[in-house]
């Protein structure tokens, strides 16, 4: 039987067979999509399965979602539950009717969010008089997990959500994926709706803004797509890297921007890169971008990395050791969703296995991910890949060189060794020529400072962990 393949008799029997399948289907393309497609296309999905797991009727929103789901992802999903089940699988596609189905089964991830990024669409489709606010009410201040990577770009999104259209207007908020751009969004709109019901907020995505503006063009409705947009109080809009290339999203964007900040409307976004780094976006948008309050997220200290395990796992029920936590923080250090991604795979390999939770049992789960590590990056990839980037020779990595542009680049290594390898201070320092441990340190702390207020730096970082990543 293929591995994932599920029998009758097993996983999937019983009074619950349908919901199993569908939910095992739905966990499937969580680990498989990105976040945000994820979330955007799959998430909101409903299903009704027949007893003989023979038939699944798919229930979608609305049609514009359900020709996408069919072109973009019905082949991928009908060929995941016929493997899950064992057998063929009729799957239809229909719309979400007024009332939900009595067997209809919502998606959720096995883990509830804490400090990530999630797009959620809630309650009903919008009517043309009941502006939706897209919000997902559980990721809020309190929800969010606050470390050093985080403190500047929350005390910020608190500021906006207490005194909007005032400092910081615009906010950006720029970092990798899944450090909890979205969940800072999130949570300024709720915080805003708690302090004045009545405001106009609404989150979006910015694939989102660019497929109303096509509709726009397409049904020559621009003045109620001005009326939608131009009348909020707050808009968040996540990922704006999206409208790159785009010249009438870019040119309606522009009017909104200066229709909102008229009128002393707040704007938060966020983006991959901070705003001058941004490719192929007008220049006159980059200048907005940029005449706010810029901020950055970065990835998680060890110890929030620890906390944020902490709360997931009590999330689903169970308390896991401290010094668990700690080992899979050190292995896991990129973002909050690949953390969230190791702990659904430490959960359910205890459950299959009926252990309790240990370092042991944490090894195990995760043996594909360790082993990907260990052979990925290493002290001598850290140093080839930053001797490329600068232009250095990987010589110069363990000589005794002082000019800047030995050392800088020397000293980068040195943090990123001690960022993506379990290495030891003073073994990192006999790596790099011998060096004495306090050399590694010094090297640390200085880039780690620098990073955090210098953005050519942080971003030349970014490529770098990314580059190493694969």
């Amino acid at each position: 039987m293929a591995e994932g393949q599920y029998p009758s008799n097993s996983g999937f029997s019983g009074h619950s067979a349908g919901q199993n399948l569908w939910q095992s289907c739905i966990d499937q393309l969580a680990q498989e999509l990105p976040e945000q497609q994820f979330n955007t296309w799959i998430k909101p999905l409903s299903a009704e399965v027949a007893d003989d797991l023979g038939k699944i009727t798919i229930y979608v929103a609305n049609r514009f979602k359900l020709d996408w789901i069919r072109v973009q992802y019905s082949g991928r999903i009908s060929n995941l539950l016929a493997r899950l089940s064992g057998q063929p699988v009729q799957m239809e596609l229909a719309l979400t009717p007024r009332e939900a189905p009595v067997k209809s089964v919502s998606p959720q991830r096995s883990v509830e969010p804490i400090a990530m990024e999630e797009s959620n669409e809630i309650g009903e489709e919008r009517s043309a008089s009941n502006l939706k606010n897209r919000l997902n009410t559980a990721l809020t201040f309190d929800t969010l997990v606050e470390g050093a990577a985080n403190r500047m770009a929350r005390a910020a999104a608190m500021h906006v959500s207490g005194m909007p259209g005032h400092l910081y207007n615009p906010l950006f908020i720029y970092g990798g994926v899944g450090l909890g751009k979205t969940h800072l969004m999130h949570a300024v709109g709720n915080r805003l709706l708690a302090d004045r019901p009545t405001a106009k907020v609404l989150y979006i995505h910015a694939e989102q803004f660019v497929s109303d503006v096509v509709k726009a063009y397409q049904r020559k409705t621009f003045d109620e797509f001005k009326e939608r947009y131009h009348s909020l109080d707050l808009l968040l809009i996540d990922d704006v890297q999206f409208f790159a290339n785009k010249e009438r999203t870019q040119e309606e964007f522009f009017n909104a921007f200066e229709a909102l900040l008229a009128k002393k409307s707040h704007i938060v976004m966020t983006s991959d890169t901070y705003p001058k780094g941004l490719a192929d976006i007008h220049e006159r948008l980059v200048s907005r971008f940029d005449s706010g309050l810029t901020v950055a997220i970065e990835p998680p200290e060890l110890e929030m990395r620890v906390a944020i395990l902490i709360n997931k796992a009590r999330v689903e029920g169970i308390e896991m050791p401290e010094e668990v936590a700690f080992f899979v923080a050190k292995n896991v250090r990129s973002n909050v969703r690949e953390l969230e991604g190791a702990l659904r795979k430490i959960l359910a390999y205890s459950r299959f296995n009926q252990k309790e939770i240990s370092i042991l049992l944490a090894r195990e789960a995760l043996r594909d991910l360790l082993s990907i590590q260990n052979r990925q990056i290493s002290v001598e990839n850290i140093q080839k890949t930053v001797a490329d980037y600068y232009k250095i020779k990987i010589a110069d990595m363990y000589s005794k060189k002082r000019p800047a542009s030995i050392a800088r680049p020397r000293q980068i290594a040195m943090y990123l060794a001690k960022e993506l390898t379990q290495k030891s201070l003073p073994e990192i320092g006999e790596l790099f020529g011998g060096r004495d441990h306090t050399t590694v340190l010094h090297a640390v702390r200085k880039i780690g400072g620098e990073r955090q207020q210098m953005t050519e730096l942080n971003q030349q970082l970014h490529v770098l962990e990314q580059t190493l990543k694969g």
